[in-house]
């Protein structure tokens, strides 16, 4: 049912809906799973989508439903909006409704790419940095703004857009832990981290940064590709890390971050793993000896690659209702995806 509101009744609404036993909620322009029972519940988490290459609009709802329903946190999910049409429309850099959902957020992750949202759509994203909140930014959050808030990546996550440090949909990253960090709470029943996007050029990031993973360019983009021999993988790029962020007024806070996150990348489990471990340590919260990331409904992730058909979003016409609880969207590969085989992308 389309429901569609601003955002004082849909929150009235949310809370009616809990009291009857609804865990998830959609607007016309984000959806939120109420947290369930568990370690986190009270706690209340906003997912950011908005990418046009790497399936941020999926994995995203996917993270939301495991955080929600296996820990407890209570998850927004927001996504880029056809203003119009009202459809999810990953090529609008420029609409991104809902951020008023970080005013009484306890952690932000944030999966987009080179957004321009209006300055008063992004009040509540200023301000929630300017509290020193704590941050997740997954693969394109490096260069996830532009204007005003191009600082994002560097300043905030401590890397922004450099290159590509692998072969693009021809080699894969595999994670190695850091020895050094092993111990670290956040790898926390993390071992075997694979992921078919490539590894990213890592190069601005300073010494006092705690590097939990690298990632080893694999020869191809199966799961169990060996790491290419050579110089591509000496030294190892970082791929997962933690830091001490300062932020454009001057406030202190904590950030995770990880140059992985297409969609089918969390086809690992331990990749999902790394994700609710950073959640549960940024929140204050003891970090689970094996944290539970099974799926909470099938997930069917389309491949990662950039959509050059102008029509192609105003046909799928996605919504924020699609991805709520008891629904999975089928995949809809890019042109020219190679062969991966390793997901299902649809019920048969």
């Amino acid at each position: 049912m389309d429901i569609i509101m601003n955002t004082t009744l849909h929150r009235l609404l949310l809370a009616l809906a809990v009291a009857c036993g609804v865990n998830s909620l959609a607007s016309a322009e984000h959806l939120v799973y109420q947290g369930s029972a568990g370690p986190a519940h009270g706690k209340k988490v906003v997912l950011i989508s908005g990418d046009e290459e790497y399936r941020s609009e999926e994995a995203l709802p996917m993270l939301g439903k495991i955080l929600s329903q296996r820990h407890g946190f209570t998850c927004t999910v927001l996504f880029s909006i056809d203003p119009e049409n009202g459809f999810i429309d990953p090529h609008n850099q420029n609409n991104l409704p809902g951020l008023d959902a970080l005013d009484d957020a306890d952690l932000m992750i944030v999966a987009t790419r080179f957004r321009t949202p209006s300055a008063e759509q992004m009040k509540s994203f200023d301000a929630y940095l300017e509290a020193g909140k704590p941050v997740i930014g997954l693969r394109t959050a490096t260069h996830g703004f532009r204007g005003k808030w191009n600082f994002f990546g560097l300043q905030i996550l401590g890397e922004q857009w450099v290159a590509h440090h692998g072969g693009h949909k021809r080699q894969g990253c595999r994670g190695v832990i850091e020895s050094a960090n092993a111990d670290h709470p956040v790898l926390r029943g993390v071992q075997d981290v694979f992921a078919p996007s490539d590894v990213y050029t890592v190069k601005n990031l300073t010494d006092d940064a705690t590097i939990l993973l690298r990632g080893a360019v694999t020869e191809t983009l199966a799961p169990d590709s060996k790491p290419v021999a050579g110089k591509l993988n000496d030294p190892m790029m970082p791929l997962a890390w933690m830091r001490q962020y300062t932020s454009p007024g001057g406030t202190k806070g904590q950030a995770f971050c990880t140059t992985m996150g297409a969609a089918v990348d969390f086809m690992s489990a331990d990749a999902r793993r790394l994700v609710v471990n950073a959640a549960y340590q940024l929140t204050g919260l003891e970090v689970p000896a094996a944290a539970n990331v099974e799926f909470v409904d099938p997930f069917y992730p389309s491949f990662y690659g950039f959509i050059r058909d102008k029509e192609f979003w105003p046909t799928r016409n996605l919504h924020p209702e699609d991805f709520a609880l008891g629904k999975s969207p089928v995949a809809v590969d890019p042109p020219g995806t190679p062969d991966w085989p390793f997901r299902q992308k649809g019920p048969n």
